[in-house]
């Protein structure tokens, strides 16, 4: 039986912490290995979701910069900061995915993986983008 899309942002977030914390200690890394060492199967949502974050990183967090107070997204923790990325990335890139989904599923993630500040600062900043689309 496949995985729900949830389950699939939440390995895609795994991945996206992972390679930051590669590029942080200046570790070499492939994303096609790393995608086949979380997956079971070939998923073209989650390949999608690593690349699309990973290709518009800079204006996704120039993005989200924009919208934090006195904050950037480097200085929230790696997990929550990946959760925005896909969250942001989802509501710009993604038409497959309606945008209160894209919100409802980041909000979901840093429930699990982030405190209540992170994760009200990821509501809020998704909110914002929304309503300035």
């Amino acid at each position: 039986m496949g995985k729900t899309r949830s389950e699939l942002r939440e390995k895609a977030m795994v991945i996206l912490y992972q390679i930051d914390i590669m590029k942080d200690q200046n570790i070499e890394y492939n994303i096609e290995e790393l995608i086949e060492e979380n997956l079971e199967i070939n998923n073209e949502f989650v390949r999608d979701l690593v690349y699309g974050v990973i290709t518009h990183e800079e204006e996704i967090d120039a993005l989200a910069n924009k919208y934090m107070k006195n904050w950037t997204i480097n200085r929230i923790d790696k997990t929550g900061a990946q959760i925005l990325r896909m969250g942001i990335y989802e509501l710009l890139y993604e038409d497959d995915t309606p945008d209160i989904v894209a919100i409802n599923e980041a909000v979901e993630l840093a429930k699990k993986y982030s405190d209540a500040k992170v994760r009200k600062m990821i509501n809020a900043i998704l909110d914002k983008i929304i309503k300035e689309k």
